[in-house]
């Protein structure tokens, strides 16, 4: 761990660090890069999402109204499986950083589901969800207005995403803001990330993770100022 964190000028041993981060944020944002460099800092295994496998994805971003529940279910289904399998895993070889919150599921099903559709969602969440793995010892939360996240995921070429809606968009970016408003489950840090570069900018990411070790409880807001 020594070297690694030697990458980013920062000596971890001075620090407790958490056994177990998420890392949140909508589409777009840089969740996942995030949290594959944390894992490669801190010597964690990660537990991410794996949206190519979800075979209703293409189809929701071309005809959100057909492909909405299947789509929908599909990931619910998913990742309470990943976190089922986190619970019953090797615990001396503990997956420590995921990309993704089961508790946000709901989020997106209120953005893109009916009214009928949306009773059945919560009725099989209520089933399925309610234990499907530990809660974090820190959630980090990703924010950026619409138009950086139509912007990243521009650059990135992700083929499917570059169908995505923008109105969609911005309406699921407005149910993370209104989720981590009153989340309260595990210490929060909310990040402004529209102007910071966290996977190509060493500084950025050092003074982060630097920020992030000192957090134990409550909410916490990570703004940097721009260059």
């Amino acid at each position: 761990m020594e070297a690694l964190a030697n990458d980013i000028n920062l000596d971890l041993n001075q620090y407790e660090i958490p056994r177990f981060i998420a890392v949140e944020g909508p589409v777009g944002v840089g969740k996942t890069t995030l949290a594959k460099r944390l894992a490669a800092t801190f010597n964690y295994d990660t537990l991410l999402e794996q949206a190519e496998e979800n075979p209703f994805l293409e189809r929701f971003y071309t005809d959100r109204r057909s492909a909405a529940l299947p789509t929908q279910l599909f990931f619910l289904f998913q990742r309470t499986r990943q976190l089922q399998a986190l619970r019953q895993g090797d615990i001396f070889h503990p997956v420590r950083i995921a990309d993704f919150l089961i508790d946000k599921d709901p989020l997106f099903a209120s953005v893109a589901l009916d009214e009928n559709e949306l009773e059945l969602y919560r009725t099989v969440y209520e089933k399925t969800a309610v234990d499907g793995g530990p809660e974090p010892d820190l959630v980090i939360y990703l924010q950026a207005p619409t138009d950086v996240l139509l912007e990243r995921i521009q650059k990135r070429g992700v083929p499917i995403e570059q169908r995505i809606d923008p109105a969609y968009l911005a309406a699921l970016n407005d149910a993370y803001t209104q989720f981590f408003y009153y989340y309260d489950k595990a210490p929060l840090l909310i990040v402004n990330a529209a102007d910071i570069d966290l996977a190509d900018n060493d500084e950025d990411y050092r003074n982060l993770v630097e920020y992030l070790l000192t957090i134990k409880s409550g909410r916490h807001y990570y703004n940097p100022a721009p260059l």
